[in-house]
This record gives structure tokens, sequence and C-alpha cells, in this order.
């Protein structure tokens, strides 16, 4: 039985590997982190074309259960006028809409998933070197300890390790411009938004909020901000950060400061970076995806679903000839789709970088509704959400 050594235990590392045990591969992740962080990421989007993905694992409707359907998001101005609603999934079926989830949420289905199928993790293992021989690969941790398997498949994210051991002049992610800061509230009398996310282009930043049937606030904002070191973020204290998100949104108009008034629990702060054209997939034993190649900020709500896909793709790609022959199917294969989104999402955070005078705040709150006009039923993005992992290894008898 051939063996998988799958870096990286967020999203795209336990997918991997149920898909591989499948077919009959042995396979162990190992995490960098200690153990599972509660408010890792805080919530994200899983779109329609990752919601397929996960129903053919079988725990779409697990997911489901703890998520907020949002197939609408309501764009807002300065001053709270509706500038256009538009879909979060394929327009006109609203029922296969996009789901809002806290990312541990959607850790803990796929890591119960995977300890279902007796896929081993190991904690703490934080990739420092890799060794390729001529039948085997290693991988060798900042521990001291190391692994043996016959490839290696970097989950490993947007810092990857298993990137730069591919090609050492892979290109570095670039950050955008834009943090990512997060969290949840309860404030006394805002009403549930179903089916909904808001999103408000405010004064001097951009905000967006849903609020769940029992009142709990899911909040981000993404402050158009100078690159912050990471250690830096994480280790910002919470009443600062949480001092300079309530002046920048003092003026936006209802609920957005009184969010801000009733955070609860932690904070998470992150750069967004994105990665627009990486050469290089693979090399020898060992291939990397998700965030390690094609990383995509969250404007999108695209960045789980494409390491969804990518999981089913590699898995698909493995299952007929070499690795070799199937590291460079997956790229061939991956690479269009996954650059078309990057694209896509970069495109998004133009638009919520702050302008810099009042005058073209307001030019822009006035252009955005002639821009999204139509847009419930403009069906030219529904390729990003009924996008199908087809199985090209398969022979046609079969099918």
């Amino acid at each position: 039985m051939p063996k998988a050594l799958i870096i990286g235990g967020g999203v795209a590392g336990p997918a991997t590997a149920l898909f591989l045990q499948r077919d009959g591969w042995e396979v162990e992740i190992f995490e960098s982190r200690p153990e599972p962080d509660a408010f890792g990421g805080l919530f994200l989007n899983v779109a329609t074309n990752g919601l397929a993905v996960l129903e053919t694992l079988g725990v779409r409707e697990h997911l489901l259960s703890d998520a907020h359907h949002s197939p609408y998001m309501q764009m807002r101005g300065a001053r709270g006028q509706l500038l256009a609603t538009v879909p979060n999934g394929p327009a006109g079926e609203p029922e296969r809409g996009s789901a809002v989830v806290r990312r541990e949420w959607l850790n803990l289905v796929l890591r119960e998933a995977a300890e279902a199928a007796q896929i081993p993790t190991r904690w703490g293992a934080r990739l420092d070197r890799i060794e390729e021989g001529p039948t085997s690969v290693t991988a060798h941790f900042t521990d001291g300890t190391s692994a043996v398997g016959d490839i290696l498949i970097g989950c490993d994210g947007v810092g990857s390790v298993t990137r730069r051991w591919i090609d050492p002049q892979a290109p570095e992610p670039r950050y955008a411009g834009l943090l990512s800061v997060g969290g949840f509230a309860r404030v006394e009398g805002l009403e549930p938004t179903p089916e909904t996310q808001a999103m408000v282009f405010g004064e001097r930043g951009f905000f967006g909020y849903l609020v769940r049937e029992d009142g709990t606030v899911y909040w981000f904002a993404n402050p158009t901000h100078a690159e912050i070191d990471r250690e830096a973020l994480r280790t910002w204290p919470r009443d600062e950060l949480l001092a300079e998100l309530r002046e920048a949104h003092r003026n936006d108009p209802y609920p957005v400061p009184q969010i801000l008034d009733a955070v609860v629990g932690a904070v998470g702060a992150y750069g967004v970076y994105e990665l627009t054209h990486v050469p290089s997939w693979h090399r020898g034993r060992v291939v990397a995806l998700g965030d390690a190649v094609h990383a995509t900020s969250p404007s999108a709500g695209q960045g789980a679903s494409l390491a969804l896909e990518d999981a089913a793709t590699l898995a698909q790609c493995l299952r007929s000839g070499s690795f070799e022959d199937a590291f460079s199917r997956f790229q061939q294969r991956r690479q269009p789709r996954a650059e078309k989104v990057v694209a896509y999402a970069a495109s998004i955070n133009r638009n919520k970088r702050v302008p810099r005078s009042r005058f073209a705040r307001a030019v822009r709150d006035a252009m955005l509704p002639l821009f999204l006009r139509g847009a419930m039923t403009d069906t030219r993005n529904n390729d990003l959400y009924n996008y199908v992992v087809a199985d090209d290894t398969v022979p046609h008898s079969r099918r």
C-alpha cells in the first residue's frame, strides 16, 4: 500500500487524506499547530462548489447543521443606503447558495471524518525540510522527528515550506493592502439576517456582518492598512485593535458601530495575501495544493472551496499512471481555474480599498449600483459556483 505524507491539517489536508484513503492509500497528516485552535480563522464562506465536494465526502449535511445559509449579499453605502443585492451562489438558484461557517467548525467536521476513518494526525509537527530519495520522500520536522512516504503533499498554506522546496525561486505571496479582522458580537435588538450577509462600503473601511437566529453576530472588517508582520498581528492587543476599528467606523451606519461596541470573545487579525502565479506546483515526489500555490483573498469567498476542489482532483489524478504524470495533470487541470479566481478576488479588493477623498467615496457609491445593476439575474459568474470536479481518469465504460 503506497503512503502519502500530508503536510497541513486545516481544510485541504484532511480532505485530501479522506479521498486518498478511499483509493487505497495509507495516509498520515502532519499539522504544525500543537492542538486545534477554536478561533483559528474565525469564520469563512463555503461556496456552492465547495459544498458539492463535501457532499462527495459525506459531510455536507453535518457541516450545514451549524451554518448560516447565505445565498444573498446586500451591498450598502457609507450612509446605509442599499446599493445592490447580489447572489452568493448561482444566480436565480438561492436554494444552492453558499454557507458561512466558523472555520473551526469546518475543520472539526473534516477532522472528525478523518478520525472516524482512523487517519492519524500528528500535532506539533512543523515541517523543516524535505529530503527525496530514489524510492521515497522524507519529511523532517523541527522537533527532530521525521516520516517517510512514497509521496508528500503540501497543504501547508500561504507560507508553504513545500512550495519553496519545489521551487526555491517561487514567487512570494503579495500583500493586498488590506487586513482581515473579525470576530463575534451580540447587539441588543439587532434582528437576524436570514439567508443574507450585509456588506458596507464605509467611510474609512469595508465592513461585513450577518446575524444568526440566536442573535450571534459574525462580523469582519477589511481596513486599508500598511503591511504588518504576522507575529505583530497575532500579538496586537485586543483593546487597541478594537479601538482602531471603532475610530475608523464611528461614522458608519447602524449597526456597524454598535457591533464593534458589543464584541465578545476573541478577535482575529490577518494580512490579506495573494499568489497570482506559481509556475511549479510539483517536483519529483512532492506536490502542493490549496493556498500553498494559489492563495486568494477572502473577497471572493472561494479559498476553502478551491482547496476542496484541489483535494478531489489530485486524488482523481493519482488513480492512474505514475505520480509524476498525476502531478502534472493535476496542475494542468487546476491552475487555470485557480488563477482566474485569484484574479477575480483581487478585482474585488480594489473596490474595498478606501478612496482617499470624500468626493471619490461619493463617486464610488454612485457607480457601484450601476456596476451591480442586474446582478441577481446575471449568470456570468455561475461557472464559479457550478464547477464540477470531473473525473478524466475513469474509462468511459465506467462513467
